[in-house]
C-alpha cells in the first residue's frame, strides 16, 4: 500500500461508548477513513464487503457471536484485508493461535490497557502496512519462558524486539532506545538469525513478532 493511499477502516463495535469514540479517532486522523460503523457480527457480514476496507477493527466479545470466527470470515473473503482485534479479556491465548489460520497476520489492542489514540491510530496504519502491532502494554508485560529462543536474546536486543512487536519502524526504535538505525537493523538481522528465521520466506518482521508472542508469557497487575 502507497504511502500516500487513505485506509479504509471498518470498525465493529457493539458497546455505543467506545464505537463513538473509535468512529471519532478514525474519521479525525490523517490518512485514515471511517468506511464502516457497525454493532454486530450480522451487519457486519452483510456491509463489509470484500474490496470495501483495508482494515476491520472487530471487538472480540460482540452480543451476537464472536470477532475473531468474524475475522477469519471476513479475511477468507477478502485476503488481503487487515484485522485488528479490540478485547477487554485476556484472549492473547486465542489470538496467538488463531495467526496460523489467517491468511496475514492480526494485531491486538486490549481494552484494559486504555490505549491512547495515537496507539490506535498507529496500529491501524502499521496493521494496513502488513505489520503485526500488539498492544504496548500488554508487550511490556511479556516475559520470555525459560528455554525458549526469546530467552537467549540479549537485553539490547529483546529491548528491539519488544519495539518492533508495539508496531515502531526501525526508526522509532532508533529514536525511543537512542542508537543509530544501522543499530537496529544490526539487532534485527541477529534477532533474525537467533530465531531460526535468517533463511525464511516471507515478513521475517512479522515472523519475529509472532515467536516473540508464543514464546513469552503475559501477567495484569491486580
Amino acid at each position: 500500500m502507497g504511502a500516500d493511499r487513505t485506509v479504509r477502516v471498518s470498525v465493529v463495535e457493539d458497546e455505543a461508548l467506545m464505537r463513538a469514540m473509535l468512529e471519532r479517532t478514525v474519521a479525525e486522523a490523517p490518512g485514515l477513513r471511517l468506511v464502516h460503523a457497525l454493532d454486530s457480527v450480522a451487519a457486519a457480514r452483510l456491509t463489509i464487503l470484500p474490496g470495501s476496507a483495508d482494515v476491520a477493527v472487530l471487538d472480540v466479545n460482540l452480543e451476537d457471536g464472536n470477532g475473531i470466527a468474524l475475522g477469519l470470515q471476513l479475511q477468507r473473503a477478502d485476503p488481503g484485508l487487515a484485522v485488528m482485534l479490540l478485547s477487554s479479556h485476556d484472549v492473547m491465548g486465542l489470538f496467538t493461535a488463531v495467526q496460523k489460520e489467517t491468511t496475514r497476520p492480526w494485531s491486538y489492542l486490549s481494552k484494559r490497557s486504555s490505549f491512547t489514540r495515537d496507539v490506535l491510530v498507529g496500529a491501524i496504519a502499521a496493521a494496513a502496512a502488513g505489520q503485526v502491532v500488539i498492544d504496548p502494554e500488554l508487550v511490556r508485560r511479556s516475559e520470555p519462558r525459560a528455554g525458549s529462543e526469546v530467552a537467549d536474546l540479549t537485553r539490547a536486543q529483546l529491548q528491539v524486539l519488544r519495539l518492533v512487536a508495539e508496531g515502531l519502524s526501525n526508526d522509532g526504535v532508533s529514536e525511543q532506545l537512542s542508537i543509530s538505525p544501522r543499530s537496529v537493523e544490526s539487532h534485527l538481522l541477529t534477532i533474525y538469525r537467533r530465531l531460526g528465521l535468517e533463511g525464511a520466506d516471507g515478513n521475517r518482521r512479522v515472523s519475529a513478532v509472532l515467536a516473540f508472542l508464543e514464546q513469552t508469557g503475559r501477567t495484569w497487575r491486580r
